[in-house]
């Protein structure tokens, strides 16, 4: 079968999904609607919120709310470089299939899409909760700081950003009356279109894969094992703030040992939300091991056991363990 012909089929397959499943950010998503303090923003599987017994239930939806806005404002910052690179892969077809750039702008326009929504729905969260909130990296900056890596490295984070995003949806759907029909739908309508990037991520990935040589991937193994503990440190800086505003706002003070449990909580769902999730899918797996030898998988592997290892202290762990990466 000629190889080319089936890779111009899958971008048009894309394609042709998107276009079938294209979504309007007013008319589909927000519908004129706000976020209801009383409802959770992040499902407890996502916030790990439960797992504190010494917070009630007003609180666990509180943490959960804090969480849901700091989702909002991670995803509208990944968001940029995503499409900046995006933007950039397009180039690469624009004197060759033309179905592959179709595909490449479809998805460049939804990823601006994307970020005007959660850049919405933070607003949304701002005008429910206090005062005082805080984010701690520039989406300009961070999206500088990933694209000075190899494109090998940042279709990798990319494809394994985009991946995740489908599990943050099904955790969506259990059943769990107190979350935010509003939030809901953000995960929905999201991973509709995540799920064609996905597949252009693994065609593009897999095409600057098979024009690197063995140097250049082995370095690259290097980039995108910065790039994790790069996402790491914001995570830990985000985490931290975010524990400290939700303490600051609790009608109640906490102990030294309840205080280091929130901010524990608070790293171990960010770590599970962003980094773990996506790792210990298989879809992400098979793109990942496909392209390494075991040499390079072990250094990878041995970058994420810390982190995977501080995420599975969680209760009632229901995801399986992905070999090579667990």
């Amino acid at each position: 079968m000629n190889t080319v012909l089936t890779e111009t089929k899958q971008y048009e397959k894309c394609l042709l999904n998107s276009r079938k499943i294209n979504w309007d950010i007013d008319q589909d998503v927000i519908r004129f609607r706000t976020l209801d303090v009383n409802d959770k923003y992040l499902p407890d599987s996502l916030s790990l919120a439960h797992q504190l017994s010494f917070l009630g239930a007003d609180e666990q939806r509180f943490m959960s709310q804090v969480q849901g806005r700091s989702y909002a404002y991670i995803f509208a910052l990944v968001e940029r470089f995503i499409n900046a690179k995006v933007i950039e892969l397009s180039a690469d077809h624009a004197l060759g299939d033309q179905t592959a750039l179709e595909a490449l702008l479809q998805f460049s326009s939804e990823e601006i899409k994307h970020q005007e929504l959660f850049r919405r729905i933070e607003n949304l969260a701002e005008a429910t909760l206090p005062s005082g909130y805080r984010t701690v990296a520039a989406p300009n900056d961070v999206a500088n700081s990933v694209l000075s890596k190899s494109t090998w490295a940042v279709l990798g984070l990319t494809c394994h950003i985009e991946i995740f995003t489908g599990l943050h949806y099904t955790e969506s759907l259990k059943s769990d009356e107190t979350l935010s029909p509003l939030f809901k739908d953000v995960f929905k309508y999201h991973w509709m279109e995540e799920s064609q990037h996905a597949t252009l991520d693994e065609l593009e990935w897999t095409r600057i894969h098979e024009s690197l040589t063995h140097k250049e991937i082995d370095d690259s193994v290097d980039d995108l094992i910065d790039l994790v503990v790069a996402v790491d440190g914001i995570l830990q800086a985000q985490s931290a703030s975010d524990s400290n505003y939700f303490i600051t706002n609790c009608e109640r003070s906490f102990s030294d040992e309840q205080v280091a449990s929130i901010q524990d909580l608070m790293l171990r769902a960010y770590r599970w939300q962003y980094i773990v999730s996506g790792v210990q899918v298989d879809r992400f797996q098979k793109a990942l091991t496909d392209k390494l030898n075991e040499q390079q998988l072990a250094r990878i592997t041995t970058a994420l056991e810390p982190l995977i290892k501080h995420v599975e202290v969680r209760e009632h762990s229901s995801h399986a363990r992905v070999e090579g990466l667990s």
